[in-house]
């Protein structure tokens, strides 16, 4: 498997490219990324489906652009694929010789079957464990994908796409045409009813982003945002009545401005159809669905259970000793055994701190005397897959107070509405410092017990003293009832 591969995406607006390394087996990060508004498919609909040459012109500029750049970082394998508006091109095959002729790059064009499944794919694995229909909305046409418990089981394409539209109804002023075309698209999807939608796409991520800025949201990330569809539907029908001037004030950006009305009709459209309550935005999709499919072919297209790629990355590139680490987990194990009863902390919570002493102190790599500031930026940037913005923050929290006597009254009150209740979150926090002040001396295994007693912790050395454990122990907030002895 190479180190590094560029992935291009050849959709109907845009042409995009991403470069992934892998740091381990499975573990990867992004390098690169690159967009380029080609809109391959601009008149071809007007036009029998056939490409325009301007259009094709365009679509070769950016693609060899982009093999520059994958050339930059010593790409060893390109992985290229075409969606909707080639497939559906009649004269594609002028497209693909001269891409192949000019550039050296071949061209896999897929049907959108193999296009939703590398959408579902995507989201089966890189974001947390859920079941619901993904849909993609392209600018030729709009895939689904039914996943349930992490498997992609259901897949289907329809000839929606947000350039369609626009070019047979929107340019024209039809918004009644483009709302019956949709129905009767729908009629083909045998979806049942399902109450979670994940988007993927240019369309949803501009919706989620302006629903994100509306509601103030902490957290600036768009990959696992969770929200209610009521807030998607009030949103969409404003956009739908607004003029362009009045979109910048709904937080859409100008680039979206002309397929935005199509987007949003064709997502509110499926929401009715399906009976949807919950949104999730999807940061991954087809290139992502691709890249995956390549490194996982064999392992059935999925990641080994209870692994996660962003945790193995931020290991494998900044932890200087996995094997304190793995002491760090095991020492964190016993103590929320010991105390979570006592301390009234619910078990749920135990995965993410486990978590939190695995990365807590990755920051050190960076700088040893601010390590905690640094572990605290890096988990909440780099854990992008797998968790959800509550368990990021709480983790990033962990790592970040662990040597203090708790969070900040700033740093709660900006992330309360992702963050457990406060009393909770000081006594996780407490588990993980009083595992740095344990482990203080660094030794090679746990050379100490712990024996809890009525409301007291009782931590005894097998041989020598825990001198550094007891003055560092006095620098910690204890939860009340405990109460820790070292002899």
């Amino acid at each position: 498997m190479a180190k590094r591969t560029a992935v291009i995406d050849i959709g109907s607006n845009s042409v995009r490219m991403v470069v992934y390394e892998k740091t381990s087996r499975f573990a990867f990060h992004l390098l690169h990324e690159e967009k380029s508004r080609v809109r391959i498919s601009e008149h071809a609909y007007q036009n029998h489906s056939n490409l325009q040459d301007a259009a094709i012109q365009r679509a070769v500029d950016a693609l060899r652009d982009f093999l520059n750049i994958a050339a930059s970082y010593k790409v060893r394998k390109t992985l290229c694929v075409a969606t909707s508006a080639v497939r559906d091109a009649r004269n594609k095959k002028i497209f693909l010789s001269r891409v192949k002729d000019e550039l050296g790059l071949k061209i896999r064009v897929i049907d959108g079957i193999q296009e939703a499944y590398y959408g579902g794919i995507a989201c089966a694995n890189l974001l947390p464990k859920l079941s619901g229909v993904v849909v993609d909305i392209g600018g030729g046409s709009t895939e689904c994908a039914c996943i349930e418990a992490g498997k992609v089981v259901d897949t289907y394409s329809l000839n929606l796409g947000t350039v369609r539209l626009k070019e047979l109804f929107f340019d024209h002023g039809d918004l009644e045409g483009a709302t019956s075309y949709i129905d009767h698209a729908l009629q083909a999807l045998p979806l049942k009813k399902n109450h979670t939608l994940i988007g993927l796409g240019g369309t949803f991520r501009a919706l989620s982003q302006a629903v994100m800025k509306a509601d103030h949201y902490p957290l600036s990330k768009i990959h696992a945002y969770r929200f209610h569809a009521k807030e998607l539907k009030h949103l969409g029908k404003k956009i739908l009545k607004v003029d362009n001037k009045e979109l910048k004030a709904l937080h859409i950006k100008p680039e979206r401005y002309d397929v935005i009305r199509p987007g949003v009709l064709i997502l509110l459209r499926i929401m009715k159809h399906l009976k949807v309550n919950t949104m999730v935005a999807s940061g991954v999709g087809v290139r992502e669905g691709v890249y995956l499919c390549d490194i996982l072919r064999s392992s059935n297209d999925c990641f080994p259970a209870n692994y996660n790629p962003s945790v193995a990355y931020l290991q494998d590139t900044y932890s200087i000793d996995k094997k304190f680490s793995s002491l760090m987990v095991r020492l964190v194990h016993t103590l929320f055994d010991t105390l979570h009863p006592l301390l009234d902390i619910d078990h749920a919570y135990k995965p993410y701190l486990l978590t939190a002493a695995k990365l807590a102190k990755i920051g050190a790599s960076i700088h040893f005397y601010s390590y905690h500031q640094h572990s605290y930026h890096l988990i909440q940037s780099a854990l992008e897959y797998g968790y959800t913005h509550e368990e990021i923050i709480l983790i990033a929290t962990l790592a970040r107070y662990q040597n203090k006597r708790g969070p900040s009254k700033s740093h709660y009150q900006r992330y309360e509405k992702l963050l457990p209740k406060e009393t909770t979150l000081h006594r996780l926090t407490f588990l993980l410092s009083l595992c740095n002040v344990l482990l203080a001396h660094r030794p090679q295994s746990i050379d100490f017990s712990l024996e809890l007693h009525e409301n007291i912790l009782y931590i005894t050395p097998k041989k020598g003293t825990l001198h550094i454990a007891k003055e560092r122990l006095l620098a910690i907030s204890i939860p009340s009832p405990l109460k820790v002895v070292c002899r």
